[in-house]
């Protein structure tokens, strides 16, 4: 009796997460029709800075810039330019490692955006 109640719980929980839709809310894609009632796919992507600040580059610099772990310069008192971030970020310094291959343009700049923030904090 035990398995069977397990196996219905299985069960509703993969019906209930299953996605007979279309759409997937978690990637940002919507769904939609055309006027020939053929399912349509819009994807907007949009990088987001802090979000792969947190991801990558916390663990040296901070939540807020300023930790300073394995040498890592302090981004509160960073008088770079957005452009010069960006090629710091891309090809790395010192013991910085580069995150070209870890993350495309639009991620970079995104993170090298997000940078400039901690500044004004």
């Amino acid at each position: 009796m035990k398995q069977v109640f397990f196996f219905a719980i299985i069960a509703a929980l993969v019906w209930a997460c299953g996605n007979s839709s279309g759409t997937d809310a978690a990637s940002g894609s919507n769904a939609g029709q055309d006027r020939n009632g053929a399912e349509t796919v819009a994807v907007v992507e949009k990088a987001d800075g802090e979000a792969l600040y947190k991801t990558y580059c916390v663990t040296c610099h901070g939540l807020y810039g300023d930790m300073g772990a394995s040498g890592a310069y302090n981004l509160q008192e960073s008088k770079l330019s957005l452009e010069e971030r960006i090629a710091v970020i891309t090809n790395g310094r010192k013991a910085m490692t580069a995150f070209e291959s870890l993350l495309d343009k639009k991620e970079i700049k995104a993170v090298a955006k997000y940078t400039m923030k901690l500044s004004e904090e």
